[in-house]
């Protein structure tokens, strides 16, 4: 029986002689799952996709699809024997060929598959690519590029999809929309996908599990929601750049106290003796606005983000505190003035390190 659809264990993923991420192990359980890559530029994250394609070959580990062996250090499938489609961020278009012609190459790859298939049209039409399809790939944008790239891909119905920041080029505002239909392509087809991306909300959407790439390692490999609400590392919540740590004294099972903002209480993910200095990661939400409290801090900063406002507080210590307030609150606040946070103060997770 396989245990994973696919399993990357203890390789080293390497370009040029360099090594990008030392000794991964990670995996995707199941067929049709999506695992997003996350991490700051130059890091790896493409190398990885590179070395599971087979454009790149490893001296150390396994790489695992399906439970065939497709990568070791004596052994290495070539990329045309892998059924794998790996689209790159800058499209890869036959420069020579209109965007039809281009996007069909991937159809005929997928013709003698048995598996479900996704229809040209359809593709066409969930990308919005139909109007240009007789234009060559130096007569659209790159935001069009990367949708017909994607497109092509989407047609191999590979048995691993392979994407590299397939949306970065795409329109803000068309952006969810095509995040939306492209998570139901994927759940319908039982495409399993990666994503590299550095949009951690297009990760927490699109992946059933994220990777986390920092410093040369994974950090952390885990579901969306944990490595939201749990992350388990400082260097993880500074890339993710969600909330602020503050200082902070163990005081009971389920209390602590910051000097600026009093007792919190709260459920801690991982209990430290009382006593303890610890930092309290607080992020946007944990914070709730009342005027009528008796713990009044200053607005420096107001960010309007349509359906809410991020005011950033500042305390007597110094410290600057991002609070998340819906933007149909009756009072809104300007700079310098003042903003009550509501006590007692209660997180559900409380999280330190």
């Amino acid at each position: 029986m396989i245990k994973n659809y696919l399993e990357i264990k203890n390789v080293d993923f390497t370009i040029g002689g360099k090594t990008k991420v030392k000794n991964a192990s990670f995996n995707i359980e199941n067929e049709g799952e999506t695992l997003c890559i996350l991490g700051p530029s130059g890091i790896g994250k493409t190398t990885i996709l590179r070395t599971i394609a087979g454009l790149e070959k490893i001296d150390k580990g396994t790489i695992k699809l399906n439970g065939k062996l497709l990568s070791s250090n004596k052994e290495n499938i070539e990329p045309e024997h892998r059924n794998i489609s790996l689209a790159f961020q800058d499209n890869s278009l036959f420069p020579h060929y209109t965007l039809e012609k281009n996007i069909l190459l991937g159809a005929e790859k997928n013709k003698e598959k048995k598996r479900e298939k996704i229809s040209f049209k359809e593709v066409i039409e969930f990308l919005d690519i139909s109007k240009i399809l007789s234009k060559y790939p130096h007569e659209i944008s790159a935001g069009e590029a990367q949708r017909a790239s994607l497109a092509r891909s989407l047609l191999t119905q590979p048995d691993l999809l392979l994407l590299d920041e397939p949306l970065s080029n795409v329109d803000q505002s068309f952006k969810e929309e095509i995040q939306v239909r492209l998570k139901k392509v994927l759940n319908r087809l039982k495409i399993t996908t990666i994503i590299v991306t550095h949009d951690s909300y297009e990760a927490f959407y699109l992946g059933n599990k994220c990777a986390i790439i920092l410093d040369g390692q994974i950090k952390q490999f885990d579901d969306p929601y944990n490595v939201y609400h749990f992350p388990n590392s400082i260097e993880v919540v500074n890339f993710l750049n969600r909330g602020i740590l503050i200082p902070a004294r163990v005081t009971g099972e389920n209390s602590l106290e910051n000097k600026d903002l009093g007792t919190i209480k709260g459920n801690f993910i991982k209990h430290y003796p009382k006593g303890s200095n610890v930092q309290l990661l607080l992020q946007p939400e944990d914070l709730e606005h009342d005027d009528q409290s008796n713990l009044k801090l200053e607005v420096v900063d107001r960010k309007f983000r349509g359906t809410n406002f991020i005011y950033t507080l500042k305390t007597n210590s110094d410290l600057f505190i991002p609070v998340f307030v819906h933007s149909h609150h009756i009072h809104q606040h300007e700079v310098d003035e003042k903003f009550g946070i509501k006590r007692p103060i209660n997180i559900d997770h409380i999280v330190c390190f």
